[in-house]
């Protein structure tokens, strides 16, 4: 038997896409029809089928999908060396994707760590995408930081910290003196925080099971933009507290507790499951966490 035939299983039932899996092993997507024609010989299966413009995995795939994965992993492992890391001399390019406030809280420290361990190492560091990109799965980023932990079980997670949520508003806003009741929360203009541009999250969920809905003006694709448009204006947002908590105070903004309970947001960190035995890979997860760690520890200051 070719073993051969599993890693492009793997592929496959990652992509599900001969054209997807043929990138990520660098193969022509004629060569890869074929692999998939040996791999349905081989299993009596047809494993990806047409669905519209898109190709779906049959029943027998998904069984085989975890186990494929798993024997796939075992083989790396035993296939490659163990070798010790040598951060002097270690020359990688690493692309972390993530939240801006995430990035704007990890990026000076992250920078400033990794030049003066492993100065051959270089970063690129990239805004989220509009829409959720398999990018994980195709190689073009290492680690994306953010909040939700990922639903597809070829990528790895890890929680490195909570952060609380507060009302960000500037000094001078009529309604900041004295505590935000709910009253004064349903009578403010909010901004909201979305790269996909929605206008409803947690915090009108939080309010409908009262009974309460606020009003939203606008939204903006990132914490920076919405926290530029609070300082020179009535609207105000809800934000993470410690992330955006340097660039509040750049813009003389002040923040209030919120009278509604909101789970704390998450900072999640995620990556493809081929790097969880990479040795350079985990150093920079290791930096990752550590930054985002120091951000959260400590207790949570008293709003203003």
């Amino acid at each position: 038997m070719d073993l051969n035939l599993l890693v492009a299983l793997d592929a496959l039932l990652e992509e599900n896409s001969v054209s997807g899996a043929a990138d990520r092993l660098n193969l022509s997507a004629p060569a890869m029809s074929r692999t998939l024609a040996r791999i349905r010989r081989a299993t009596g299966d047809e494993i990806l089928v047409r669905a519209g413009r898109t190709m779906v995995p049959t029943p027998r795939a998904l069984e085989l999908r975890e186990e494929t994965r798993e024997l796939v992993r075992r083989a790396t492992a035993v296939l490659t060396p163990v070798r010790r890391l040598d951060l002097a001399r270690l020359s990688r390019h690493f692309t972390v994707r993530g939240h801006d406030a995430l990035l704007g809280a990890l990026a000076a420290p992250l920078i400033a760590r990794v030049g003066a361990t492993a100065p051959n190492i270089r970063l690129s560091l990239l805004a989220e995408a509009s829409a959720d990109q398999p990018d994980l799965t195709r190689g073009h980023v290492d680690l994306e930081i953010g909040a939700r932990e990922p639903d597809r079980p070829e990528i790895s997670s890890d929680v490195v910290g909570t952060d609380r949520m507060v009302l960000v508003l500037r000094r001078g806003h009529p309604l900041a003196k004295g505590r935000v009741d709910v009253d004064k929360l349903t009578r403010m203009a909010f901004v909201t925080v979305s790269r996909r541009g929605r206008l409803h999250n947690a915090v009108d969920d939080a309010l409908a099971e009262r009974g309460l809905r606020r009003r939203v003006i606008a939204s903006l694709p990132t914490s920076a933009a919405a926290l530029e448009v609070v300082s020179r204006s009535d609207a105000v947002v809800i934000v993470a507290e410690r992330v955006c908590r340097p660039a509040a105070a750049r813009l003389g903004l002040v923040t209030r507790r919120l009278p509604v309970e909101l789970p704390p947001a998450r900072m999640v960190m995620t990556w493809h499951h081929r790097h969880d035995g990479d040795p350079a890979h985990a150093w920079l997860r290791g930096q990752v966490r550590e930054v985002l760690g120091e951000v959260t520890d400590g207790p949570v200051d008293a709003p203003d």
